[in-house]
């Protein structure tokens, strides 16, 4: 019988997640905790399977419900858009609209997603402020229950051994330095930002030389109101199909789409707000709304709420009932 040849077939390798638009797509709440396996356990299976899926995309990830269900294979569209409700009832999700860029009028829709469940409260202080609300400090630790051990209380413990003081003359006694090593100095905004564009695409890893050569074009973009969320959008986003230079690409990116300077005030006034305008939308409906008015994220018939009877708006409906009658009844009287 003839050997059996093994398979040399290689398996297909998995596509990357699609972008959205350059604007669009997804976006990292801020001051969540370190990732840490467990961080979606409260969720039922379904829901803590694509809460994980969704933290592990990138910034600019397309999330809307066709493209969430194609790119993993458990769950179909309906049951991700279930999974997304489900992912916003709990505090994990909003979807908004919001302008970008200062004095622009450009409409984007963003999807804001953090691996730490958020309250109604801390999301309306986000969308309406534009900065995250202050955390309360965390309650002091209690005390040891352990009574403290006085010598009185251990009376048949044995004695210390006494302490013997140092006979040797001070010149050949060691002494260590409090820090013999300083802590290096932490990286500028504009450095971290680049050091992570590796994470947002493996083929834009750059090396410390290249990160400290780009620097200074980096940090003309965080001083023209560029985030650093949005500056490695702008480095990652659109990449040809083979990246054989990312310190090139960084550069050419960097200058060519420099963002124009802020508007100065003008004299006597005050500059324009930095916090973008946002609208909340319903994550199930879409329906937009104020944050106080969708707890949740969800608007009234998505949460399963019947609004309360209106008197006006029930004496207006049989007014406009009993005119529509009257408006029938003459023009059949009219009719030869």
């Amino acid at each position: 019988m003839a050997d059996a040849k093994p398979t040399t077939a290689l398996c297909a390798p998995v596509p990357p997640h699609p972008e959205a638009a350059v604007g669009y797509g997804k976006r990292s709440a801020p001051d969540q905790a370190r990732s840490r396996r467990g961080d979606f356990a409260h969720l039922p299976e379904r829901e803590a399977y694509l809460g994980a899926f969704i933290d592990r995309l990138p910034d600019g990830a397309a999330m809307d419900v066709k493209t969430l269900a194609a790119a993993q294979p458990r769950y179909g569209q309906q049951a991700v858009r279930s999974a997304l409700t489900r992912l916003s009832t709990a505090g994990h999700l909003r979807r908004v609209q919001e302008t970008v860029g200062n004095g622009r009028s450009q409409w984007v829709y963003r999807t804001y997603f953090t691996r730490t469940a958020r309250d109604d409260t801390w999301w309306h202080h986000f969308l309406t402020v534009g900065t995250p609300a202050q955390s309360p400090a965390p309650p002091p630790s209690p005390p040891d229950p352990s009574p403290a051990l006085t010598p009185a209380a251990e009376p048949s413990s044995p004695p210390l051994p006494q302490v013997q003081p140092d006979e040797r003359p001070p010149s050949s006694r060691r002494t260590v330095p409090a820090d013999p090593l300083p802590a290096p100095p932490a990286p500028s905004p504009a450095y971290a930002a680049l050091a992570a564009l590796g994470t947002a695409d493996p083929r834009m890893i750059l090396s410390a030389a290249e990160c400290a050569a780009l620097e200074g074009h980096a940090a003309e973009w965080l001083a023209r109101g560029v985030s650093s969320a949005h500056l490695v959008t702008a480095l990652t986003a659109g990449l040809p199909p083979e990246v054989y230079s990312a310190g090139a690409i960084a550069r050419t990116r960097l200058t060519a789409k420099l963002p124009p300077a802020p508007p100065l005030p003008p004299p006597g006034g005050t500059a324009p707000s930095q916090a973008p305008a946002r609208i909340l939308e319903c994550t199930e409906c879409g329906v937009p709304g104020r944050p106080e008015a969708l707890p949740g994220g969800l608007c009234r018939p998505c949460r399963g709420d019947s609004p309360p009877p209106d008197p006006a708006a029930e004496h207006l409906r049989a007014e406009r009932t009993h005119q529509l009658a009257a408006l029938c009844r003459s023009r059949s009287h009219s009719r030869p």
